[in-house]
């Protein structure tokens, strides 16, 4: 006869507490004595429940925090908000709770940590969104446990006090530059500022880097590379960029999908037929990529997974602080979509 299978109700049940502080215990969300969270963990134990938090190899005081520092907080369709959501949700499994900073203009000027930040009470830190090199190095010189998520553009990576956690740029953007050349592009452009972080300098790197290996040129009046400072979303502004070309290209390889998105809307306000005349591509695999008209080719970015081995990586330096620095990268996959023909 099979074992009977223990519940969150039988542990709840035999600790004389509701289930739903149970399952407070289980999926760390909202606030639990740690006394109480002891007595459930134990009871689970007892009993043989399979599903407990992961441990970190030694108790971890409540008031111990992770803090996200971001100079601008990802949206819901930026690679982030995935990538935070995976990463808190494994910290918090571990007894950690996160706590966000969205660093001030002043702040960011005077290399300055936010004024309620408690130095004292932090574990360790992630930084997204995060590329500015000054501010970088200081965040790297406080002494805690610190990984990156991307960084700032040609960044040295040996002189970082820190982990470092990226999506894989270079060999998909050379993947999706190569396949343009096979479906017949002998012209292709580049848009976006590929000095605004490490990823996108990897991704023109790539490009360019593909081009040459092919023997085509790169011509510098076919590309949009503006500082990120300059309004990109606007459609009226990329007309006027692209009309001042001598002509358009075969295809355009962008340094995101936001990018993508709105170059096509200056393309089709030009009359200008996707993927006919003009083949676009993104990177990120954001869910307006699916959605748009046409449905853009890009690269999916395995942003839930980089989240998870993020927190991993910072647990294990929480918990051997001299371990060499890491740089990881995960790897994408590009995606064809409408946006380019197919290939014969």
């Amino acid at each position: 006869m099979a074992a009977k299978k223990i519940t969150m109700q039988d542990i709840a049940d035999a600790c004389g507490l509701s289930r739903n502080t149970v399952s407070k215990v289980f999926n760390s969300r909202g606030s639990v004595p740690e006394a109480t969270r002891q007595q459930v963990l134990d009871k689970a134990r007892q009993m043989g429940y399979r599903q407990l938090p992961e441990p970190v190899g030694h108790s971890v005081p409540q008031s111990r925090s992770i803090a996200l520092l971001t100079l601008c907080m990802p949206g819901r369709n930026h690679y982030g908000s995935n990538f935070i959501s995976s990463f808190a949700n494994r910290m918090s499994r571990a007894g950690y709770t996160l706590v966000i900073y969205e660093i001030q203009p002043d702040e960011h000027r005077d290399c300055r940590l936010p004024a309620n930040f408690v130095l004292e009470n932090t574990a360790g830190i992630l930084c997204i969104e995060m590329f500015d090199q000054r501010y970088t190095d200081f965040i790297g010189k406080l002494g805690l446990p610190v990984i990156f998520s991307d960084t700032y553009a040609r960044a040295d990576f040996s002189a970082m006090s820190g982990d470092f956690i990226s999506m894989e740029n270079t060999t998909s953007s050379i993947a999706v530059t190569n396949r343009l050349i096979a479906l017949g592009a002998r012209t292709l452009g580049f848009v976006g500022d590929h000095t605004h972080c490490n990823s996108f300098y990897e991704r023109f790197n790539g490009f360019r880097t593909a081009l040459a290996r092919s023997g085509l040129t790169l011509p510098a009046q076919l590309c949009i590379t503006e500082p990120n400072r300059f309004p990109y979303g606007e459609t009226a502004w990329l007309v006027e960029h692209l009309q001042a070309m001598p002509r358009l290209p075969d295809a355009f390889v962008c340094a995101n999908d936001y990018l993508a998105i709105h170059l096509i809307k200056a393309l089709k306000r030009m009359q200008v037929r996707i993927p006919e005349d003009v083949m676009v591509v993104g990177f990120d695999d954001s869910p307006e990529a699916s959605v748009a008209e046409p449905q853009l080719s890009t690269v999916r970015i395995a942003s839930s997974e980089m989240g998870f081995i993020a927190a991993g990586i910072l647990l294990d330096r929480i918990q051997r602080p001299t371990l060499p620095y890491r740089c990881c990268y995960v790897q994408t996959t590009p995606v064809w979509r409408a946006t380019t023909r197919p290939l014969r």
